[in-house]
């Protein structure tokens, strides 16, 4: 695997390109959670698109300049978060500005590995110093590095604090950043802030209560007995899991009737990995085990939602299953898929508004225990075909293992393509060492391998 060392220039603010108001913006209670109380962490690689478009001469100035002109439209970016009475965040439009670094590196985009997949090598040479990430407060909101490659391909990576905007925001304020550069006049899409579509209000609208945003036991000296929890972080070890058109025909061959053409690929691969992940953590039969999935409002399955075009705040819910380990691992697959398929479509307009005022009502309480919670996001729709600078194409990328771990301990799943060029999803999986060879096999029984569960591995 390669390794490589970043010549970095000093850290630099970047503020908006022309004067914006001043002002502070509330954030919605979706936005105000606690547990967003970090920097996610992204990264992307683009290689050269030779006689598409005009290149410029640098590709790093030419973003910084762009991201520049972006903060006028998304000035609230280039401003800081304050904690106000009642613990609540605010955003003070300071026009401080976000952080970018430039750098470079001795490294060809095809030395990342062909295909290009996660782990990525030497991915903290990728991406500048955001401190603590648990600290948002008063700090930059984006910290931005751009890293010129040999092959004239380049490296973008970025923190980006997770109060102010979820993964479909973060492509959004990326997607105008890259029309910018094109030379746009402005963003195709104009941002949204709109905070107050989040925001609780009325407590007789409470109709629907989650496990997800359950408080915590109240009594102190409850002590979590998942292993998950009270295993180190330097104990784990993350893997990468790669699935084609075989691996998911693989899976169907397991269900029959109407689910086994209708279920979809997330669908599937959550339903077995919950089962494997279960088992493979020892989870005692009797004792119950949930699955939380990231679902956004702004997604394909949501026709009806509350979310305009434009915005860019948080509007993920977090529906939850629930099931004993027996009843889970003793079912059929199809079982597990039919429950991860009704948590899913729990998820209605009616719920959500029940959900944003429940969170607004609990903002105050310890955060929910995640005892044996296995959380799942898929991310594989969010930044397809949206990220072009025409003369550059994106060629890779996704969440890596960097930043703020305790974040990762579920899974997400990203969208790539395999060694056959055929559209894949690689799932990321976080365990204590000597769960992952139990996980493996378990997987392997559902997978029909022969040969070896295509995997990449990542020690922490």
């Amino acid at each position: 695997m390669v390794s490589f060392k970043a010549r970095r220039s000093e850290p630099e603010l970047v503020s908006p390109a022309r004067p914006t108001p001043a002002e502070t913006k509330a954030l919605s209670d979706l936005d105000d959670q606690q547990t967003l109380r970090y920097y996610e962490t992204v990264i992307a690689f683009f290689g050269s698109r030779p006689g598409c478009g005009s290149r410029p001469d640098d590709p790093a100035k030419a973003i910084k300049a762009a991201l520049a002109e972006a903060l006028v439209y998304y000035y609230p970016i280039a401003g800081r978060l304050r904690e106000v009475a009642g613990g609540k965040l605010v955003v003070d439009c300071t026009a401080e500005g976000v952080v970018f670094v430039e750098a470079d590196a001795d490294v060809r985009l095809e030395e990342f590995g062909k295909p290009l997949l996660p782990p990525y090598p030497c991915v903290e040479e990728l991406l500048c110093d955001a401190g603590e990430t648990r600290a948002v407060i008063g700090k930059p909101l984006v910290l931005m590095q751009v890293t010129r490659l040999e092959c004239g391909g380049f490296v973008i990576g970025f923190h980006m604090c997770h109060n102010i905007a979820d993964g479909f925001g973060m492509v959004q304020f990326f997607r105008s950043v890259a029309e910018l550069v094109r030379g746009e006049a402005e963003p195709n899409i104009l941002p949204v802030w709109k905070r107050d579509l989040l925001t609780g209000c009325n407590p007789s609208l409470m109709t629907h209560s989650d496990a997800a945003y359950k408080p915590s036991p109240n009594d102190l000296k409850y002590k979590s007995d998942d292993v998950m929890l009270s295993t180190p972080i330097e104990d784990m070890i993350v893997q990468y899991f790669l699935f084609g058109p075989r691996e998911i025909a693989t899976l169907r061959s397991h269900i029959r009737g109407f689910l086994a053409s209708s279920a979809t690929s997330f669908e599937l691969l959550t339903a077995m990995m919950w089962r494997c992940r279960t088992i493979a953590l020892g989870y005692k039969s009797n004792q119950w085990v949930r699955l939380m999935i990231t679902m956004n409002a702004r997604g394909k399955w949501n026709k009806h939602t509350l979310i305009p075009r434009g915005y860019y705040g948080n509007a993920h819910f977090s529906p939850i299953a629930e099931a004993t380990v027996n009843e889970l691992c003793s079912q059929p697959l199809a079982h597990t898929v039919e429950l991860v398929r009704k948590t899913k479509l729990s998820v209605t307009k009616k719920s959500m508004k029940s959900m944003v005022h429940t969170i607004s009502l609990t903002h105050q309480w310890p955060p929910p225990m995640m005892d044996r919670i296995y959380e799942v996001s898929d991310t594989k729709w969010i930044a397809t075909n949206v990220t072009r600078f025409g003369w550059a194409e994106l060629v890779g990328g996704g969440i890596p293992l960097a930043g703020d771990l305790t974040s990762k301990l579920g899974s997400d799943h990203m969208r790539c393509k395999n060694e056959y060029d055929e559209y894949s999803t690689i799932v990321s999986m976080l365990l204590p060492k000597p769960a992952m060879e139990r996980f493996r096999n378990e997987m392997s029984v559902w997978l029909n391998k022969h040969d070896e569960i295509k995997i990449i591995l990542s020690s922490l």
